[in-house]
């Protein structure tokens, strides 16, 4: 190309933009602007409205704004500031740099404007965040084409006004206007953020019966759409079905399934993805991470780790967050931490990962450093991180630090607190002992507590024998939940601790009428590949003869270091002896007795628990950990244990 330029006798405007063209198609961008220089060194008659476009286009995408601004300069210097051809990339490089109000002075000073110049206006507004401004624009619009709907509907989601989005998608169906594959992934996308999946459903009928219903971007879209609609089931069948699927329909379907608590199927989908011949992406990968945290299973995330140094892919800032994440949600927090410090670049999701793998353990202290050190360094906390600060002040006892935390976060940072805020504070004062503080905070609260924080206050209650309080907070769970069973079991476990049978037999009964069951614990271990579960007094396995037999060994060696079996954890009216024997047989004894089997020495014993750790298990684990000289990681449905040396990482304060 360069040679037959060189050698032409006389370079005309046509030949001059050509070149400037072919070196930006090759990624040479620099080459293209000095062609440019040359170009206005050769002489004005030369430039034309393509060449200014060209050159304004290409400053656009490589963010050189200041360049930008100096064509623009030229560009009223030679006379080329009224044309169309020119302002409509004007306009959408100063949008898509910020500069909105520059944009809209481009916009205002041309003395015509066509439709793609009312659109590339509307994006900048949107992408800017001036919804106003975009609909007053749209309504004075002497026409519309599909682009300018789309525009608005797209724009309308990206600033969370999902229902207005889905509104104007019916106006413009009215209108007659062609529906493209960016009109349905626009609309799919609202309907996803709105939970409107019966809106969803009817799009996707109307997909049918267009030529869309193969087209691979709307496909994705659908599997995305129904994914957040929490109608997973839809969500397979339409990705089941779509004939060609590329690494966006993939991801869907992968961050579909961990959005909605399905993660052992989001990592077979993504191991499918991989037979299929499909590379995952940064997010793709970072999606799947994320579920192997969600399961706490440590080998395959290390596998995924190893993945992403060997592709490259661990450079991402989405995958070095998530295995943050990974590593502190399976209990290696100095792995959590050693990869944090490894990486080059951190945002705020990085310190906030961080933040909460330390307060999962109950490290308050050092959560607490991590959060003032975020400030520091310029980040802002969300909604996220605090709630990561308030549980590690809940999980130590520290009341006042948290109280002053809680008010930081509205007061100076502005942050509306949610249910997960107000849950950690009652949590925060009913650990702590203070049932009083808890309920006139409940009391003051804007809104009700959900659930998780009656059940919470309730526990506490079970724990400080307070019945007064506790009957107030299990009524009120009755209330907002009836067929939850957490009220039942912790007022029987209260009337239990008291001798009250009768009281037991009542609410045991009042269960059963209503047809409330209890979630029954497990615990599980992972051991080559496969996950052994264990419920209490269990004898499925194929090892219990091993198991038991290795019980009744730890049993002997505890009560010879001082163990006594609690058994106010027993909510059966039998003989002590049995009480016992229901204790030594709970679901985590019978996997950390597997543990110690079959894993080898020198390496953890980790176990996951369905529900929270009772007090004798506690006790008892210490103490196991404490003869057999093992290290064991416990991961609750509340918090990380680690117990070494007789101790747990939680302080005794969980």
């Amino acid at each position: 190309m360069r040679e037959v330029f060189n050698l032409m006798p006389k370079q005309d405007g046509v030949s001059w933009n050509l070149i400037i063209s072919g070196y930006a198609s090759q990624g040479l961008c620099i080459d293209a602007l000095k062609a440019y220089k040359l170009m206005l060194e050769d002489g004005r008659m030369s430039l034309n409205r393509i060449t200014f476009s060209t050159v304004i286009i290409l400053s656009s995408d490589n963010g050189w704004i200041r360049m930008g601004r100096q064509i623009h300069g030229q560009i009223v210097k030679y006379g080329f500031k009224e044309y169309v051809f020119v302002g409509s990339p004007l306009v959408d490089m100063y949008a898509k740099a910020g500069f909105i109000y520059e944009a809209e002075k481009v916009f205002h000073e041309l003395p015509e404007r066509n439709v793609v110049m009312y659109n590339t206006m509307i994006m900048g507004f949107l992408r800017c965040g001036m919804v106003r401004e975009s609909r007053s624009l749209f309504q004075d619009m002497p026409e519309r084409d599909s682009i300018s709907w789309t525009t608005m509907i797209t724009g309308l989601t990206q600033n969370g006004l999902d229902r207005e989005a889905l509104v104007l998608f019916r106006k413009m169906r009215l209108e007659g206007l062609g529906i493209d594959q960016f009109t349905f992934g626009s609309i799919l996308t609202a309907c996803g953020g709105a939970q409107a999946v019966e809106e969803g459903k009817q799009i996707h009928a109307y997909i049918v019966r267009t030529s869309h219903s193969d087209n691979v971007f709307v496909g994705s879209a659908l599997v995305d759409m129904y994914s957040k609609c929490r109608n997973i089931k839809y969500a397979e069948t339409t990705f089941s079905r779509m004939l060609n699927k590329n690494i966006v329909s993939w991801t869907a379907m992968v961050v579909g399934y961990g959005q909605n608590g399905y993660s052992e199927e989001a990592v077979k989908a993504f191991c499918d993805m991989q037979r299929n011949g499909v590379e995952p992406d940064d997010f793709t990968l970072g999606s799947v991470i994320s579920s192997c945290a969600n399961l706490a299973s440590l080998e395959e995330g290390a596998q995924f780790h190893g993945r992403a140094l060997i592709s490259g892919l661990i450079s991402f800032i989405t995958v070095s967050n998530a295995l943050v994440t990974l590593y502190g949600k399976c209990g290696s927090i100095e792995d959590s931490h050693r990869l944090f410090d490894e990486m080059y670049v951190k945002d705020e999701v990085s310190w906030t990962a961080l933040v909460s793998g330390y307060a999962q353990f109950g490290k308050a202290t050092e959560t607490i450093d991590l959060f003032e050190k975020m400030l520091v360094h310029g980040f802002q906390p969300d909604g996220v991180t605090f709630v990561g600060v308030l549980s590690a002040c809940s999980r130590a006892g520290l009341v006042d630090e948290g109280k002053v935390y809680f008010e930081s976060m509205v007061k100076e940072r502005g942050i509306t607190p949610i249910l997960d805020h107000y849950t950690c504070m009652i949590d925060l004062f009913s650990r702590a002992g203070r049932l009083v503080e808890a309920k006139d905070f409940i009391e003051k609260m804007p809104c009700t507590p959900d659930a998780i924080g009656w059940a919470t206050l309730l526990s506490s209650c079970r724990t400080r024998g307070n019945m007064e309080i506790g009957k107030w907070a299990a009524e009120s769970l009755l209330q907002l939940e009836p067929e939850n069973p957490a009220s039942y079991v912790l007022l029987t476990s209260m009337y239990a601790v008291k001798g009250n049978w009768a009281e037991v037999a009542r609410l045991r009964r009042a269960m059963r009428d209503r047809g409330v069951r209890k979630e029954p614990g497990c615990s599980w271990i992972k051991y080559k590949n496969r996950v052994h579960i264990f419920s209490a007094d269990d004898k499925s396995s194929p090892f219990s003869n091993q198991i038991y037999a290795e019980l009744e060994k730890l049993n002997s060696k505890m009560i010879d270091e001082g163990y006594v079996p609690d058994v106010t954890h027993v909510m059966h009216n039998v003989e002590e002896s049995d009480k016992i024997k229901l204790l030594n047989h709970h679901s985590e004894r019978l996997a950390i007795a597997f543990g110690l089997i079959f894993i080898p020495p020198g390496l953890p014993i980790r176990v996951v628990k369905n529900l929270r750790v009772c007090g004798d298990c506690h006790s008892a684990t210490k103490i196991i950990s404490k003869i057999t000289q093992r290290e064991i990681l416990v991961r609750d449905a509340v918090r990380f244990h680690l117990f070494k040396d007789g101790k747990c990482s939680c302080g005794d304060f969980w």
